[in-house]
């Protein structure tokens, strides 16, 4: 009898050692690129700035800064994995001297949790196009309130508020979203995942 293909869900057993293992490297790796994503910000914030669009910078890259917890929670379809991955990955920024300091693991922490609200409302039942697409937009709207609440946004216009958005909800897309889709794709045909 021939089985349907469905979409993945959530595994019913706890955290395994790989499971530990992926989030580990997942995390670590993605804090140093988040480090390294630091001086690739102050240029773009630079340059932004002389054409009065500087904190556009911020929205620009904020996708590549949140790639940690979706790739995190594809590879293992584990509950949390989004917000351990990218709340780790803020911490590896920090110790490696990043700019932001403790406010990486905050950041990360937020960021994971907007991740996770996406699969979560899916009842993690959806480690595919559609919980990427909910965790994209459901990191977009945490992430951008933060913003709100803690980085000035709010004495921005209208008009700004929109552009800042938008932007923010197309690099979380591409990067937390598609990139993360394609990057899943390919370890799943190496081979190096065994699920049960």
């Amino acid at each position: 009898m021939l089985k349907m293909k469905t979409h993945a869900t959530a595994t019913k057993q706890g955290y395994k050692l790989r499971d530990v293992a992926f989030i580990g490297i997942i995390g670590v790796f993605c804090g140093a690129i988040f480090f390294a994503t630091d001086l690739s910000y102050n240029v773009l914030t630079a340059a932004l700035s002389v054409i009065g669009l500087g904190p556009v910078a911020n929205d620009l890259l904020l996708g590549l800064w949140m790639i940690a917890g979706p790739l995190a929670a594809m590879l293992t379809r584990k509950i949390g994995s989004c917000t351990i991955a990218e709340t780790l990955g803020g911490f590896v920024e920090m110790i490696l001297g990043g700019q932001f300091g403790a406010g990486a693991i905050l950041s990360g922490l937020v960021q994971g949790v907007g991740n996770e609200l996406g699969f979560a409302a899916t009842r993690y039942q959806r480690f595919d196009k559609f919980g990427l697409f909910l965790s994209t937009i459901t990191s977009t709207i945490i992430t951008f309130a933060w913003s709100l609440l803690s980085e000035g946004y709010a004495k921005y216009n209208v008009g700004f508020l929109v552009l800042l958005f938008v932007v923010r909800l197309i690099s979380i897309g591409f990067f937390a979203g598609v990139l993360v889709y394609w990057i899943n794709k390919l370890v799943e045909k190496s081979g190096i995942l065994q699920r049960d």
